[in-house]
Formats: C-alpha cells, sequence, structure tokens
C-alpha cells in the first residue's frame, strides 16, 4: 500500500472517530439542551418557573378553568390524584392547588413528577411559583402527604392571537419512580 492511500486511510479514520465522540457527545447534550429550550420557550406545554409574580402584574377580570390531572408509573406504588379536578380562576391571579400522594408499598419510595400543559401554546404562560415537582418525593410505607403547587396565568396570554381565547387550561403530572427498578 502505497504511502499516500496509508495517509488518506488514516485522515478518514480520524475523521469518522472525530464524527462519532461529536455525536455520542450531542446525544448527551441534547436532553438538557431540549429541556431549556422547553423551559424558556414552553415549547411541549412545559410551563415556566418563577420564584415570584411580577410586583407590576395585575389581575384581569378574565377567568380560565385549570383543570388538574394526575398519573403514576405502574412502576410507582402510590395512589397520586388532586384535591380538586377543577379550579376557575382569574388571569393573573395567584392560586395554590393540592395533590394528594400516598404511598401503597410497603417500602420507601422517591418518586420524581413530569409536568406540562394542554393547550401545548399555554405552557409559556403558566407560571409556577413553587411545585413539589421541583424536587424528589420520598414517601414511607403508608405515608399520604398533600403536594402544593403555587401557580398564575400570565395576563400576557390574552395578547397572545393563538391562544388568548384559551377556556381551559390542563395541568397534568406524572410521578415516576428515581430508581426505575422500584415495584
Amino acid at each position: 500500500m502505497s504511502f499516500a492511500l496509508q495517509r488518506k486511510n488514516r485522515r478518514s479514520a480520524i475523521m469518522a472517530a472525530l464524527l462519532v465522540a461529536g455525536m455520542v457527545s450531542l446525544g448527551f447534550a441534547s436532553v438538557p439542551l431540549y429541556r431549556i429550550f422547553c423551559q424558556v420557550t414552553g415549547f411541549g406545554g412545559t410551563t415556566q418557573r418563577v420564584e415570584a409574580m411580577a410586583g407590576d402584574m395585575v389581575a384581569t377580570g378574565e377567568m380560565v378553568t385549570i383543570r388538574f390531572d394526575s398519573n403514576t408509573s405502574r412502576n410507582l406504588p402510590w395512589n397520586f390524584v388532586p384535591e380538586r379536578h377543577t379550579n376557575r380562576i382569574g388571569i393573573g391571579e395567584r392560586q395554590i392547588a393540592f395533590y394528594r400522594a400516598e404511598n401503597l408499598g410497603a417500602r420507601p419510595v422517591t418518586g420524581t413528577a413530569t409536568f406540562n400543559v394542554t393547550p401545548l401554546e399555554a405552557g409559556q404562560y403558566f407560571n409556577k411559583i413553587q411545585c413539589f415537582c421541583f424536587t424528589e418525593q420520598t414517601l414511607q410505607p403508608g405515608e399520604a402527604v398533600r403536594m402544593p403547587v403555587t401557580y398564575f396565568v400570565d395576563p400576557a396570554i390574552l395578547d397572545d392571537p393563538d391562544i388568548g381565547d384559551v377556556e381551559e387550561i390542563t395541568l397534568s403530572y406524572t410521578f415516576y419512580p428515581v430508581d426505575e427498578n422500584a415495584s
């Protein structure tokens, strides 16, 4: 094999290895980058997380119904339900809702909740100030707890022509065990 051919093959092998390394790196980075993108834009019904309501925000007098939904992974031995299934609220008003979770298993289990809202376009206007979904939750056997979520719907939703006339927003949570081998 000629020296030029060996050099060309070596260069092709290095390029292929760099391409594979780049693709693997992109694969690991894609999940956190996608999560950040969704949190910033509300894409896919991802709600916004805020420290507090803006001081100049005022209630608009417009009303919207919030529907509360709950689900659990089949690997999580919990009963998880909203205390109220709907609540009619004023846009721009701070609200609090409670979910109830109970560990039906015989050992402590830690769970984490994923969440979204529908319609998906409402995600960028649905703001959570405090939520059980921000941290993992550990329940002892037989333990039952109330889990609060403090939220508001940003009045800017009324100016969005794609969603401004929304009458109902569904806030949905799904709890999963932190250890997927849990049963």
